[in-house]
């Protein structure tokens, strides 16, 4: 098991994104509408990232998944001490995404780590396990060794052609929670990041962006709940984050497999690596709290936002035209039209991590306005309301905070007016992110 120094106490903040209040009483009715629909009928043509079957809560606690399973060995030199590869052997439905792995304080991936890795490529991920270049190596050294190892996975490994090099995580134990949490705060395009029991001695969790699940043990005296607690505080309102204390356990809980961590560690990955709001249903609530003491969350919780800071154009799926303020105007109140895309200031979109849609340097923001049926969608000055608060999902569609009706248009010429409207899942509400 890993041991880490004693950590220093930590004052706990106390954040919320209001944009979630917003939303949540949408996504509890689309939740309503999916149980009603016959298993099976998700489709991959909404996610391409989606892979297997229907979740149930059996399955998210079965000792494999579905896929087949085959490892690889990686020697040293590529920046971290050696690793574990596993992988599904499938090669029918595209790639897939991956998570790096890192042990604790002292700990070796052997002996800590390993248990996990044929299993969590049954659930349709690549694994890279490693060692780090030093047992005694600290978080921020761990974290830049996870990073390595991504970049290794991604473009030297012989499992590279397997893998989706956008759709990537990390996850470590102890000291090596703390290097996922150093990683992720260094590569904001990284999809999650899982500290179990972290250990962050040198690190301010104020600038994380990336979605971020806390584990804490309730009997751990070496990374107390009131530590972990701490670091949950830190991720701004914006981010997504979770926070899980496990009932009666202590340092070691993810060194075995502890079946109250695994049942919440796959729906988390799903949801955040492949987008998959399927299993949604298992955290938004907490389907079996079966082993929590204390439970956390931003729910809903929202995969497909972009990352915030990242920018792009919005092209409609049936027109192939991008959203656009007409001749490049800074005017409030203009009109939102489809034009031909062609990547000018005017085109181009920033996500806040308020979840607005910012436009011209973040000097404007996308606005629904009354967000009646029908409305059109304007710029207008920023000023944190929900009418200019957007969710871009996992499925194309673009929903706004305020009305929880999606992004459409008037046609698909050049000039067409866009406008909000309910949420049909047609090809005019479904958008395509263009970097």
């Amino acid at each position: 098991m890993s041991q880490v120094p004693a950590p220093s106490a930590k004052t706990p903040g106390s954040s919320r994104g209001l944009v979630r209040r917003a939303a949540v009483a949408f996504t509890a009715a689309l939740g309503i509408l999916a149980s009603t629909v016959a298993p099976g009928s998700a489709s991959a043509a909404d996610n391409p990232y989606q892979r297997g079957p229907n979740p149930t809560q059996a399955s998210i606690a079965a000792n494999r998944g579905t896929f087949a399973t085959a490892e690889t060995t990686v020697g040293g030199g590529n920046g971290f001490g050696g690793a574990k590869i596993y992988y599904p052997t499938d090669t029918s439905q595209g790639k897939f995404g991956a998570i790096a792995v890192v042990p604790g304080y002292t700990a070796t991936w052997a002996a800590e780590g390993a248990w996990m890795g044929h299993w969590l490529a049954s659930f349709g991920f690549v694994v890279i396990g490693i060692d780090t270049l030093s047992r005694n190596d600290f978080d921020v050294a761990r974290g830049t060794q996870l990073l390595a190892a991504l970049d290794y996975l991604t473009q030297r490994s012989s499992v590279r052609d397997r893998v989706d090099p956008n759709r990537l995580a990390v996850m470590g134990h102890s000291m090596g929670g703390g290097g996922a949490i150093s990683a992720a705060l260094r590569r904001p395009s990284l999809k999650t990041a899982i500290g179990n029991a972290p250990y962050s001695a040198s690190q301010n969790l104020n600038n994380m962006r990336v979605p971020t699940a806390l584990l804490a043990g309730q009997r751990d005296g070496t990374v107390t709940p009131s530590l972990v607690t701490g670091y949950y505080n830190q991720i701004p309102a914006g981010t997504e984050k979770m926070y899980l204390e496990l009932t009666g356990a202590g340092h070691g809980f993810p060194t075995s497999n502890n079946s109250v961590a695994t049942r919440k560690w796959i729906p988390w990955m799903k949801i955040f690596i492949d987008l998959d709001t399927r299993y949604q249903q298992f955290l938004c609530p907490l389907m079996d709290n079966t082993g929590i003491s204390a439970s956390r969350s931003t729910c809903p919780l929202l995969p497909g936002d972009p990352t915030p800071g990242d920018t792009f154009s919005l092209a409609g799926s049936a027109s192939g035209k991008c959203v656009d303020v007409p001749g490049g105007t800074q005017t409030n109140g203009t009109g939102l039209i489809l034009w031909t895309c062609h990547g000018a200031t005017n085109q181009r979109w920033t996500q806040s991590a308020a979840g607005e849609l910012r436009i011209y340097d973040n000097a404007k923001c996308m606005d629904a306005n009354a967000s009646g049926q029908g409305a059109p969608v304007t710029i207008n000055s920023c000023n944190g309301g929900a009418s200019q608060k957007w969710t871009v999902n996992a499925n194309g569609t673009v929903t706004n905070a305020a009305s929880g009706r999606c992004l459409d248009t008037a046609g698909t010429a050049d000039n067409s007016p866009v406008v909000v409207n309910t949420c049909t899942g047609g090809s005019g509400q479904t958008w395509a992110k263009r970097s």
